[in-house]
């Protein structure tokens, strides 16, 4: 049975805004690796829309960028949104039945399948499906932006801590 992940970057005062901030090296190969041994990826659609980037070649990337990029492609998704009418190679268009369908995915596979989007992962939250909550915490300060939490929480238990590059601490949590 798979674990349901919410995994997300963020701001020292609670946002996430991946323009404001990006991993350094050691971080950036933490997430090619996470992104490898992953059983899948559950977006909402903006984020979805965000990670896109992903699927096509930009002559400029290094190595690492390539990677990732490899990583991300050979991984199945499934895009949580209802005014998308497709969605790019390796996505499933989940449109209806969210709950049963997150459930269905969580019976069938094995390992570990992460939820990217703050409201996505309110609402899964909200059906009692998220297993565990990866917080990635960045030296910054926005003072703005969207919150990584999209509301409230039921209480959560720490489990570990993480050190990751330079200046990264990634939070572990379940849910209480």
């Amino acid at each position: 049975m798979a674990k349901l992940v919410f995994a997300l970057n963020q701001s020292l005062d609670g946002y996430v805004d991946h323009t404001e901030f990006a991993p350094d090296p050691a971080l950036f190969r933490h997430f090619i690796d996470d992104v490898r041994g992953l059983a899948g990826s559950v977006y909402g659609r903006r984020m979805y829309e965000v990670m896109r980037y992903w699927d096509d070649d930009h002559s400029e990337w290094d190595e690492e960028q390539r990677d990732y990029a490899a990583a991300w492609r050979s991984q199945p998704k499934w895009v949580v949104s209802r005014s998308l009418k497709s969605v790019g190679p390796n996505a499933t268009l989940v449109a209806d039945d969210i709950e049963a369908t997150i459930r269905g995915l969580k019976v069938r596979l094995d390992g570990e399948i992460e939820v990217s989007g703050p409201e996505l992962a309110r609402s899964l939250t909200d059906l009692g499906l998220v297993d565990e909550y990866r917080l990635y915490l960045h030296p910054v300060v926005l003072g703005r932006g969207k919150p990584l939490f999209a509301g409230p929480r039921p209480p959560l238990r720490f489990v570990a801590s993480d050190r990751i590059g330079k200046d990264v601490i990634r939070l572990t949590y379940v849910p209480a």
